[in-house]
């Protein structure tokens, strides 16, 4: 017997509500709603436009009711470190977009009160200025923070409005810099050192918990039947993801590679060496007590920002042609540093990437077929440079890097990361972040059972990665 669940997974530029349907040896999916999910810059920074994210996943979750009304569960996945802040129960604001810059300064006094040091013994996180801990002093530096009595990231905030259940899920929570990296719980000392109010965060919960029903005003208000079981996943997208890499080895390397690419390995146990946090990566918590150790790298952020200010200019771009003309490209094309934190900010990427190059004495490419071979490369150089200081870190000897989300389907850059870190990739499913949601849901429910390892044996049975040697 196939059953369905409906996974919500919200990415930094777009959402979706796909439709999983699982079953003895059975595990496929497939959209109902998608949408943008763009940012709104007012005179006081950029910010996610929570409400309009919302009516969409409503109208998502209705559309799958329709379709499956013996619809079992749902759950909700989004990028990281981001939140609202609440006071009786009430948003105060919409959220900040983490590419906002009011953070600068809190980097700065945070540090003052705990070192960059202490920190990574203490949360295992590697530097990010947009970390939510960073976030939080902002918060405090304008008066905001004193107003809320709650905080819910982004999934739980969305959980919270549906449910009317206040929780903060695991692997999310771990991005937060505030979960003792130790005991996988608040870290009560960190939190009074930062000045935080006592309450603030909620009570913690591991994926595959039930997190309630719908409330009866949003059953109502939506037509979703008010039985549907809202699940906790791996809340945070990457952890979702890396659920449905459909690995044969233990010695396997992910990329989950969006808007980001997050490039690392699973582990049993967190990498805490000096090492480490000068390598700056981070130990973020995975499905079943595992650990993401790994790297931001920038991701296709690059691409698409950059196809974006050559359409502000006027010209329409043909994304895939554009890609099927810089795979033609046979000249060398100057790198960069992918990971330079210039890029974060939304903007003018090509002049940003120009600059750079010149700084460092190249000259940036001359037509655009090159400077988007330029991009790509440059991606896949970082993320096999991650991969292969993951391995020194960790002490696992990688022999296959699994690419999975949109840029699974980026055969160049696919095939550049095979050949520049000389380990085989397996690219695919695309919607793996989807999948893994499913996956956990079922798992909760009692429709599939096992370790991650099984759900991953499902994975591969249901879908087939494409294969990319490196070229000598």
């Amino acid at each position: 017997m196939t059953e369905a669940v409906a996974a919500v997974d919200l990415g930094a530029t777009s959402g979706r509500v796909m439709l999983g349907f699982v079953g003895h040896n059975e595990l496929s999916v497939r959209p109902v709603a998608r949408f943008p999910n763009l940012p709104v810059r007012t005179p006081d920074g950029l910010h996610w436009n929570i409400l309009e994210l919302f009516r969409n996943v409503t109208a998502g979750l209705a559309a799958a009711a329709r379709e499956e009304p013996g619809l079992a569960s749902a759950g909700v996945d989004s990028w990281a470190v981001d939140y609202g802040l609440l006071r009786g129960g009430r948003m105060l604001g919409a959220p900040f977009h983490y590419r906002d810059d009011r953070t600068v300064a809190a980097v700065e006094t945070t540090h003052s009160a705990v070192s960059a040091e202490q920190l990574y013994a203490a949360n295992g996180l590697q530097y990010l200025p947009f970390n939510t801990l960073y976030q939080l002093e902002a918060e405090r530096d304008s008066g905001m923070l004193g107003f809320a009595d709650s905080l819910l990231l982004i999934p739980d905030l969305i959980n919270f409005w549906l449910t009317g259940e206040h929780f903060a899920e695991r692997t999310n929570a771990s991005t937060t810099g505030l979960l003792d990296i130790t005991t996988g719980e608040w870290n009560e000392t960190l939190i009074s050192r930062l000045g935080l109010p006592a309450g603030l965060l909620a009570p913690l919960v591991s994926p595959g918990s039930s997190i309630g029903t719908l409330l009866p005003s949003m059953a109502t208000e939506f037509g979703i039947p008010g039985s549907l079981n809202i699940v906790a996943v791996g809340s945070h997208d990457t952890a979702s993801a890396v659920v449905a890499i459909p690995a044969a080895t233990p010695n396997f390397a992910y990329i989950s590679c969006g808007t980001w690419g997050l490039v690392g390995v699973e582990l049993e146990h967190p990498v805490l060496s000096e090492s480490s946090r000068l390598a700056n990566f981070t130990n973020e918590g995975g499905v079943d007590g595992r650990v993401r150790y790994l790297h931001n790298v920038m991701g296709l952020w690059l691409l698409s920002e950059s196809v974006r200010s050559w359409e502000r200019g006027g010209d329409t771009i043909d994304l895939p042609a554009l890609l099927a003309q810089a795979s033609a490209v046979t000249s060398t094309v100057p790198l960069f540093d992918a990971n330079d934190p210039r890029f974060l900010p939304p903007g003018d990427m090509p002049t940003r990437i120009a600059e750079w190059l010149s700084e460092h004495g190249r000259a940036a490419p001359q037509s655009r077929p090159e400077f988007v071979r330029s991009i790509v490369q440059s991606l896949a150089a970082a993320f096999s440079d991650a991969v292969r200081t993951a391995s020194e870190l960790s002490g696992i000897r990688v022999d296959v890097i699994h690419i999975v989300g949109g840029g699974s389907q980026n055969e160049l850059l696919c095939q550049l990361t095979a050949t520049l870190s000389g380990i085989p990739v397996l690219a695919g499913p695309v919607e793996a972040t989807a999948i893994g949601n499913v996956l956990i849901q079922a798992r909760a429910q009692g429709f599939v059972t096992g370790s991650l390892e099984a759900l991953r044996s499902l994975v591969a049975s249901a879908f087939s990665p494409q294969r990319f040697t490196p070229a000598r």
